[in-house]
């Protein structure tokens, strides 16, 4: 039988049964999700993307009247500049966190949960999905805080190291990203989830040097916020606005970078064992 016969071609492009047919990376499954993630909350995009913003400048309004005519200072700059980028990351890890969590959580509840797993889409390409759609929330969350405080009264937030605000921004985002996922395929009911935003999420994020510099702390309570990650990602962002740092910048990105690796393993293993989302 000769490489042209008929039955030959039809045998090559249409494998028999068992046999994939996507051989490496399923593309158009995984843009598809990723714009399903996207479109689901840019549908509220006064809720997801511009209430944020306006909270922000609630936060800088009420500093601004609390602290008067005073011209505090913190690492050199105003009090206001230190304090706006780091009410910028805020938003946006918290939303990234908010927007992984909700999706699985909303299909678990709705039980549209299935539309995810049936597809032929890998455990891989379903994360990559997932953190992809709460990245792009958090860095368009980002950008409108960032609007508002250029117009803001009061607070200057000029771009000194694009690196850094993309690099502590992109790596806080994610890091969010996967403790969303992993939240929203422990929780079976909302209630859960807003357990974590507030006993986790909004805890390390308010203690770590967000309002305040940690040597103003005693020793112990320093020691301790160099053990929290949220501190890395907002000291690192700021640094690219104000150009200085209150820690090492180096060592935060490294221990962004592990825990990222270590956090992607775990919910790479978890989506791909089925836990509490086949049962």
């Amino acid at each position: 039988m000769t490489s042209t016969d008929p039955i030959t071609t039809v045998q090559l492009r249409h494998p028999e049964p068992g046999v994939a047919v996507i051989a490496s990376v399923n593309w158009q499954g995984l843009n598809t999700l990723y714009l399903k993630e996207v479109r689901r909350f840019f549908k509220v995009q006064l809720q997801t993307i511009w209430a944020p913003a306006i909270t922000t400048l609630l936060f800088l309004a009420v500093f601004a009247v609390s602290l008067g005519r005073t011209r505090t200072e913190v690492l050199g700059v105003p009090f206001a500049d230190f304090l706006g980028p780091g009410l910028i990351v805020m938003g946006m890890i918290q939303n990234s966190f908010a927007n992984s969590s909700s999706s699985l959580l909303t299909g678990k509840m709705q039980g549209s949960i299935i539309d995810l797993l049936m597809p032929p889409l890998s455990s891989g390409e379903l994360l990559v999905a997932f953190v992809a759609g709460a990245v792009t929330r958090a860095w368009l969350v980002g950008l409108a805080v960032w609007l508002v405080m250029l117009i803001a009264p009061g607070v200057d937030v000029p771009v000194r190291n694009i690196f850094a605000i993309l690099y502590f921004g992109t790596a806080g985002a994610v890091m969010l990203a996967l403790l969303g996922v992993l939240t929203g395929i422990w929780a079976d009911k909302f209630d859960h989830a807003a357990a974590v935003t507030n006993f986790i999420v909004q805890p390390l994020t308010l203690l770590s040097g967000t309002f305040y510099t940690v040597d103003r702390l005693s020793p112990t309570m320093a020691s301790i916020s160099h053990f929290n990650p949220f501190f890395y990602i907002i000291d690192g962002f700021r640094s690219g606005f104000i150009g200085t740092a209150n820690g090492n910048v180096m060592l935060g990105a490294g221990l962004l970078l592990v825990l990222n690796i270590l956090l992607w393993f775990v919910c790479y293993q978890v989506l791909r064992s089925g836990w509490r989302l086949k049962a």
